[in-house]
């Protein structure tokens, strides 16, 4: 069974019912990113004027090309820690710039640190000048190691701010203080999400860019060893990317989140083991699999109360990790996992 994009953005509409972005203006930088195609898509879809901004520091072209004719769909090729500025009036600012890749942050610390701090400021002055609403897309790393499992809003977390993964959650951590700030001085209306493990189609599985489910998934359908860091019994709440998508809109479109700072994730927890397992089993590879030493300050355990979720978006996770690998998988073999 081939993956179907079509049918899969409209689930994300229909979740939203009532609530719309028709005819709204919306900036959504990194709109090339893996989750910010899917931002781009889905308000496309509900007829909002859309302009993506990327530089394509880890997005890709592919990601968004099926847009480029789409009506109400701009992309600006532009690197968000640079100034900009927009004439015409917006309505909402979603900040989705950043490499998120554990293996990027050896590499690009000083990008991603600027992305989330100078990046997320431009945005939120952008958001001032318009007195647009504001959604900064932080994370479940602003939490670090929690000591606290399923780790809450209110926990405020475990991070060493100088480890090798101090670049991405501290610069988190900081744009998190940048928006409250905006809040309060400006009464900027603003929205935090922290996302957890988030994976599905247009996830990059390449180089440094790759993570464990698409790794996994790669490295199943080459009939290559899979590669676990640690003894594999790390936990993540790999949430599907149509559930994280219909998260983040419930949480920019109702009134009531104002000033909300969610967590958006799977409530239910996965060993790194299990989900290999469920990968070989879903791709019938004969990878057999190899233990690799944990990097420095990988987190044990991922698993997020979303109560607040539940009780302020009405949402919560409907894609169990079974179907959203299957639909992964599909993905990957129709040739969506190669990179242009």
């Amino acid at each position: 069974m081939a993956w179907d994009n079509h049918s899969e953005i409209e689930k994300i509409i229909g979740d939203l019912g009532r609530l719309s972005f028709q005819g709204q203006r919306i900036l959504v930088t990194g709109g090339a990113g893996f989750l910010g195609s899917w931002m781009c898509e889905a308000l496309v879809a509900q007829g909002a004027e859309v302009i993506c901004l990327d530089n394509f520091a880890s997005g890709l072209r592919s990601n968004i090309s099926h847009l480029f004719d789409r009506e109400g769909f701009h992309f600006i090729e532009h690197d968000i820690s640079e100034p900009i500025s927009f004439e015409d009036h917006l309505d909402m600012v979603i900040h989705m710039a950043s490499r998120a890749s554990p293996f990027e942050f050896e590499h690009y610390p000083i990008e991603i640190l600027k992305a989330n701090t100078i990046g997320l400021m431009i945005s939120l002055n952008i958001a001032a000048k318009h007195k647009a609403r504001i959604l900064y897309t932080s994370t479940s790393e602003t939490y670090g190691n929690p000591h606290v499992v399923p780790t809450p809003e209110s926990y405020y977390g475990n991070v060493n701010s100088v480890g090798p993964r101090g670049c991405y959650d501290e610069a988190k951590r900081c744009g998190e203080a940048y928006v409250v700030a905006y809040r309060k001085q400006y009464g900027l209306d603003t929205r935090i999400a922290r996302i957890f493990n988030t994976y599905g189609p247009r996830i990059r599985s390449d180089g440094i860019y790759a993570r464990a489910i698409p790794r996994f998934i790669d490295q199943a359908l080459n009939d290559k060893p899979i590669t676990i860091f640690g003894d594999g019994t790390q936990t993540r709440s790999f949430t599907y990317v149509t559930d994280q998508i219909r998260g983040l809109l419930r949480l920019a479109a109702l009134d009531k989140a104002e000033g909300g700072i969610v967590n958006i994730g799977n409530d239910k927890e996965t060993t790194i083991m299990d989900m290999a397992k469920m990968v070989l089993d879903i791709t019938e590879s004969k990878s057999g699999i190899t233990y690799h030493p944990l990097p420095e300050d990988d987190p044990l355990r991922r698993r997020p109360d979303i109560s607040r979720a539940r009780d302020i978006l009405d949402w919560e996770p409907k894609v169990t990790l079974e179907e959203g690998l299957r639909h992964t998988v599909e993905w990957f073999r129709s040739g969506g996992g190669s990179v242009s």
